[in-house]
């Protein structure tokens, strides 16, 4: 943004591979002639992608019903051949002139994205001013790329618009210098993702990346695959996409402690839309507790009613409800594994010792910490859950990669019969 000035065409042409943007309703303008937004199809490093971008140089970029008519064929297609959508958002709102006409259009633009929700992918990238209901329909997206002085908000004043505040709450997932860098992220996402809820994602040749133990995605992920999703928004969650093999997996890893409602909505949003188009989520547990019971019991319920190959690896600490959640039956993940370390109980460590052994309250005081940690390895490791059948493997950080990319084999002809119903009453 700030000084920097393009077209829509511009960053329709940045999108897709060189000379493979064709426009759509070239020919359908306003009553003036204006065409506020461009439209058209075209490939993504060989996959076809539908996109859209509005036009700020032309009056504000304001929504119109011819923009929306053509925004809303668009959507029509992408929903005939599953291919993916990008809008790219630049307005000064809409035409008020039109008054009722406007507000259609608008209700128009969000039922179709609605529509086409967990059938294709949708990206929204915020190059300038959303505010309002545009706002509504930028939200809309499975993902929301925000250039770092550009406004996203459902309050027209602009307040809590802010790049910053929209990464805060979860709203926006990344956030870019420049217009040509928003583009770019937008096309690493893209990546990652399968033309639509019928197809596998695209597989790449890529080779392993060795890191460290305690980094355990880049240690069984391939080399520079990763891409975390969740911004700065319910940390210390981490959700990311990355590949195995040259495959493409949603990864969800929990780093100690207690996970924050906020880091269990974020784990909600990654597991479900990965579930949505199939992708396999591999969850790394490490927490001892949820701070929300709300949010836990609407966690247990996306993973539950996910039917993607799910794998879980014990990487820490897994205690009561987060194990059950996370890799428990309850879960349905089809094969849990645990590191050598790892421990396994039905409450904190510390407290199960004190309680399942009356002669650690009973010995000194000095003596009663390094009492409880034995009673921990000795009754609550990862070795003792595997023995009574609640781990399927034990793994050393070494062999991670070899074991996900047998398991991810496996698993990729899984296939699975849910009860018809509309929806979860969960939300």
């Amino acid at each position: 943004m700030g000084t920097e000035k393009y077209s829509s065409y511009d960053v329709l042409n940045a999108l897709f591979d060189e000379g493979s943007f064709s426009e759509t309703d070239a020919y359908l303008k306003s009553a003036g002639g204006e065409a506020e937004a461009v439209t058209g199809f075209g490939t993504v490093d060989g996959v076809p992608v539908f996109a859209f971008a509005q036009n700020v140089d032309v009056c504000g970029g304001a929504m119109s019903k011819a923009q929306a008519k053509k925004i809303t064929k668009l959507y029509q297609a992408a929903l005939k051949t599953g291919a993916p959508v990008v809008g790219f958002y630049h307005s000064i709102g809409g035409r008020l002139e039109q008054k009722y006409e406007m507000l259609s259009a608008y209700g128009d633009i969000l039922r179709k994205s609605t529509k086409l929700s967990g059938v294709v992918p949708q990206i929204s990238v915020v190059l300038g001013n959303c505010l309002g209901t545009s706002a509504l329909i930028a939200a809309a997206a499975d993902y929301v790329i925000m250039e770092k002085e550009a406004k996203l908000s459902v309050n027209t004043t602009g307040e809590k618009a802010c790049c910053q505040c929209n990464l805060r709450s979860g709203m926006a997932s990344f956030v870019c210098e420049g217009y040509l860098s928003c583009v770019d992220q937008a096309k690493k996402l893209l990546g990652y993702f399968p033309a639509n809820n019928l197809e596998p994602a695209p597989a790449f040749e890529t080779v392993p990346s060795y890191a460290a133990p305690d980094k355990l995605p880049k240690y069984f992920a391939d080399d520079n695959s990763l891409l975390c999703v969740g911004g700065g928004y319910g940390e210390p969650v981490c959700t990311a996409f990355g590949r195995v093999n040259g495959s493409p997996v949603g990864i969800v890893v929990t780093k100690g402690g207690t996970i924050s409602s906020d880091g269990a909505k974020k784990i909600m949003k990654h597991v479900r839309f990965c579930d949505a188009f199939s992708i396999p989520v591999i969850t790394i547990a490490d927490a001892e507790a949820f701070d929300s019971l709300s949010d836990a019991s609407k966690l247990v319920s996306v993973y539950a009613e996910a039917t993607a190959p799910k794998i879980a690896l014990i990487s820490g600490t897994a205690v009561g409800a987060v194990y059950i959640a996370l890799a428990g039956s309850a879960s349905g993940a089809d094969l849990v594994y645990a590191l050598p370390d790892a421990v396994v109980s039905p409450v904190a460590p510390k407290a199960a010792a004190f309680i399942l052994d009356d002669s650690i309250a009973n010995a000194p005081v000095a003596e009663q910490e390094a009492l409880a940690a034995a009673f921990v390895k000795a009754n609550l490791s990862a070795v003792k859950a595997a023995e009574d059948g609640y781990v399927d493997d034990i793994v050393e950080a070494e062999g991670l990669r070899e074991k996900m990319i047998a398991a991810l084999d496996m698993l990729s002809s899984k296939r699975v019969s849910t009860l018809p119903k509309k929806h979860t009453t969960k939300i």
